[in-house]
């Protein structure tokens, strides 16, 4: 049978300060819990407190010695390609390799803004930073534009290209997957969705020369019904209206329920082509959280 490993979403600034907990606490109990990941969101201007994802992730990494370090997702092309290679590349050095690197170009116009990054050339200069991220940490001397007379960049030290996860379940993702990842990192889909996107993402990849990537999905959980865990209707709901789907598109998404009940519905997604589920705590406390969690982790195997 197909592995499948579990990781968590770090928490918020507002989860650590309810529950007392800051991130070097939360990314060693998530590793003493036997999960595999501690994954870290990356947002510039969104309204509300974030802490930056790499400075987030490097105090994870110093607190763990097994587990994998992700980002969910690094926004590579709304920074300059060679300080984004420079962030990913130290990541890679002080976790001793165990980076993941989830990618993506969103996070809507506002914060592109914000940092003086159009918009409408995001998809483009996505494509550019994976093209040129394994020369980069590779050490290479590389030439940033295709132009003659174009001075060459060489970092260092050198390190290993971690995996890249091409975040998102659109067309545009699927295809950039196929073309420039290592896996396809869809996150709030269902596992029919994640079998045909796989399908497809299989297809692409064979066209490229490729082999298929891996697929992780993304999903929002509250286990068990202790105090402060929200039902699946209400985790549903807030997905609804975040994310602007009808409530009936979303209404299956959430892990809910007791932690057997979770591990079977892992399984499907097991059985859809998925070998990553990359879990935010969507209510009740983070580490009961994250225990009932690692529960449904070892029902699956």
């Amino acid at each position: 049978m197909k592995s499948f490993e579990i990781g968590v979403i770090l928490p918020g600034i507002a989860v650590q300060r309810r529950d007392g907990i800051d991130l070097r606490a939360a990314a060693l109990h998530a590793e003493n819990a036997g999960l595999e990941g501690v994954w870290h969101g990356d947002h510039l201007a969104v309204g509300g407190p974030t802490l930056d994802a790499p400075i987030a992730l490097a105090i994870a990494a110093a607190a763990t010695t097994r587990i994998r370090i992700g980002t969910s997702v690094f926004v590579p092309a709304i920074r300059p390609v060679v300080w984004a290679a420079k962030q990913i590349a130290t990541l890679q050095y002080v976790s001793g390799g165990r980076l993941v690197l989830g990618v993506g170009s969103g996070g809507g116009p506002a914060q592109w803004a914000a940092a003086g990054v159009p918009y409408g050339e995001r998809g483009r200069r996505t494509d550019t930073a994976l093209e040129l991220l394994p020369h980069l940490l590779a050490g290479e001397a590389t030439r940033l534009r295709d132009e003659e007379g174009e001075p060459s960049v060489k970092l260092a030290p050198a390190v290993a290209m971690p995996p890249v996860w091409v975040g998102n379940a659109s067309g545009a993702a699927i295809r950039r997957a196929a073309r420039l990842g290592d896996g396809w990192f869809p996150s709030l889909i269902s596992p029919s969705e994640v079998a045909e996107g796989g399908k497809h993402l299989a297809d692409l990849a064979a066209h490229h020369g490729r082999p298929a990537p891996v697929i992780a999905i993304g999903g929002a959980a509250a286990l068990g019904n202790g105090p402060g865990v929200p039902s699946r209707a209400e985790i549903a709901e807030g997905i609804s209206g975040a994310y602007g789907r009808p409530l009936e598109d979303v209404i299956e998404i959430p892990l809910t329920g007791q932690p057997k009940e979770v591990a079977e519905r892992l399984a499907v997604y097991r059985e859809a082509g998925a070998e990553h589920a990359i879990i935010g705590i969507s209510g009740g406390d983070w580490r009961s959280q994250v225990d009932l969690l690692a529960e449904a982790r070892s029902l699956l195997r």
